[in-house]
């Protein structure tokens, strides 16, 4: 898959937020640091970022999807990593699986339940990497990269109790 483009799609959550102390939790910063840390990473891909909004994903709505779908779906690329909120991430997954048109694209979900910069540990960087090592080994599709798994969106579930993604068939 060298030099094959992966196009980033961002549309905010945990993952580019910050501590918002006046309202006791996160909130998404207005401009993505997810490009700055990918291309730290030094990989031998191209990437192209894309950012259609900055927002919680309890927040999305239905003209956020489409723009979302309608990035893909007019993109050359063949391998996507959406940035996404973890608390609707399965049901966004589970809404590009429907209405994609076109069936040859890679398309990965991951985000973080800690933010990328300002906390350490994050899952972050974890979820980031993994999602890109597991582009090239995956039949084209949707899917969703947490946890150092992944997932298919039919099958994944957040499991608030124990701060994580897990399989409704107990894989």
């Amino acid at each position: 898959m060298s030099k094959e483009k992966i196009e980033v799609i961002i549309t905010g959550g945990t993952i580019d937020s910050f501590y918002d102390g006046t309202q006791d939790t996160v909130a998404p910063l207005a401009n993505s640091v997810v490009p700055e840390f990918i291309m730290s990473l030094k990989t031998d891909y191209d990437f192209l970022f894309t950012q259609v909004c900055m927002k919680d994903s309890r927040s999305l709505n239905k003209k956020d999807l489409d723009h979302v779908l309608k990035t893909i779906q007019e993109s050359p690329s063949k391998f996507f990593i959406i940035t996404h909120g973890t608390y609707t991430m399965p049901d966004s997954a589970r809404f590009l699986e429907v209405n994609l048109k076109i069936k040859d694209q890679v398309i990965i979900l991951t985000g973080s339940l800690i933010p990328l910069t300002g906390f350490s540990p994050s899952d972050a960087p974890f979820n980031l990497g993994f999602s890109i090592a597991s582009l090239p080994n995956l039949e084209p599709g949707v899917y969703v990269c947490m946890n150092g798994q992944v997932f298919n969106p039919k099958e994944v579930v957040k499991r608030l109790s124990e701060g994580k993604f897990v399989s409704i068939f107990n894989k």
